[in-house]
């Protein structure tokens, strides 16, 4: 944490968080769609999202719920999925200047997503909690907003046209991914790896056994302990090295 006060202000977070504020609307809209094709009520849809900022969390939260998982399931999976925010907590503590105490820690943390952490981390001067106030209220009104104009559709828009909106949210995860997956070998083959258990799980009789939740964490792990071994990043680091020399 820096001694530094910050110079940023609520309005200034305001303004930087109009853009994520309005991606996460066309995205949480496909989540509206989505949970309410699935089964979850549109109040419950609303809910999942005013209390969550997580779409790959809610997404998979909202399969475990269909599934009628356990409780165990649903922790083990946000856990997995959602673990990645604790890396960037604490990259971001290194962030925030010293007004940023506990109570204000724990509430900015609700509203720590990818994006909002992209533009906090890359922000010259320490963040305070005004600005990230402010970063986050767009953000999270588009999220909320745009689950519950999803629900609203999903309950007056035709099925086949539910069905077809409600892929807008995958969409999205595959934009995320493809990107690293074209620079990097190593995020290409976990995502293949993972993506091959999934298929393994799902059509092998005797893999019938593995409920849908821990399906998402069997192949998440497994994916990632596979690569972690085959090609752990040092080793691709040194190659990088060795061919730019």
């Amino acid at each position: 944490m820096s001694n530094r006060t910050s110079p940023y202000g609520y309005l200034d977070g305001l303004r930087d968080g109009i853009p994520i504020g309005l991606g996460y609307l066309s995205v949480s809209f496909g989540f509206g769609i989505s949970a309410v094709g699935d089964g979850i009520r549109m109040l419950e849809a609303l809910l999942i999202s005013m209390t969550n900022l997580t779409s790959a969390g809610q997404v998979a939260g909202v399969a475990v719920i269909v599934a009628a998982g356990t409780i165990l399931e649903m922790i083990l999976t946000q856990l997995v999925i959602n673990l990645r925010y604790s890396l960037m907590g604490i990259t971001l503590t290194q962030r925030l200047d010293a007004r940023c105490t506990v109570p204000h820690r724990m509430l900015m943390s609700f509203g720590l997503t990818d994006e909002i952490f992209a533009v906090a981390v890359a922000k010259p001067y320490p963040v305070g909690p005004s600005y990230f106030y402010g970063l986050m209220t767009i953000p999270y009104i588009g999220w909320a907003g745009g689950t519950l104009l999803g629900a609203l559709a999903g309950q007056i828009f035709p099925a086949d046209l539910r069905a077809a909106m409600g892929i807008m949210i995958y969409t999205m995860f595959v934009a995320i991914i493809l990107p690293p997956a074209m620079q990097h070998r190593g995020v290409l083959f976990t995502v293949l790896i993972a993506a091959g258990l999934s298929c393994c799980i799902k059509y092998i009789p005797q893999l019938s056994w593995i409920s849908e939740g821990f399906s998402i964490i069997v192949c998440a792990v497994l994916a990632a302990v596979i690569m972690a071994l085959v090609s752990p990043v040092e080793a691709e680091e040194e190659e990088d090295t060795r061919n730019e020399s």
